[in-house]
């Protein structure tokens, strides 16, 4: 009966991740025309809650963002088209994911920049740390710490 319960409630939970904050009266009647809207508006991002997809939002500024790209998409747009009309509108933070450009190179470097950074420090202590070793290694013991290693370190005569 217990995994009964839990099976519901990971199916409860998982329906209510599926759910959209699109209403009915903003669906339009062409499928094709209608998928395209909710393929982009996955991509905008809702400017109110910042971290969600506009197809995801309740906020009123996302569901007036919605309903743009729906009329954008009937008056005939491009999905370029309605992308870039939202950009010049509300700058390129309204993009989830945002382009590659000039100007957003460094934020698209800087995840390798950082990887390369960690990498070279990694090998830099790695070799210091060898050097070190190397160097205590060499130097050896002193004559009074190799007779109590030969006191310490059991004999085995064969």
């Amino acid at each position: 009966m217990k995994l009964v319960r839990v099976i519901a409630f990971a199916a409860a939970l998982g329906a209510t991740s599926l759910a959209h904050a699109v209403q009915p009266d903003e669906i339009l009647p062409d499928p094709s025309l209608e998928s395209r809207a909710r393929a982009l508006s996955r991509d905008l991002r809702c400017m109110v809650c910042q971290n969600q997809s506009i197809d995801d939002s309740d906020a009123p500024l996302a569901r007036d963002l919605r309903v743009l790209v729906r009329e954008r998409l009937t008056a005939g747009d491009s999905d370029e088209q309605v992308i870039d009309y939202l950009v010049r509108r509300y700058g390129e933070f309204v993009l989830l994911k945002p382009r590659v450009a000039p100007h957003t190179a460094l934020l698209w470097a800087a995840p390798v920049v950082v990887l390369l950074g960690g990498v070279l420090i990694l090998l830099v202590f790695a070799r210091r740390r060898g050097a070190a070793i190397a160097s205590a290694s060499a130097t050896g013991l002193t004559p009074q710490e190799q007779a109590r290693l030969e006191e310490l370190t059991p004999r085995r005569d064969g």
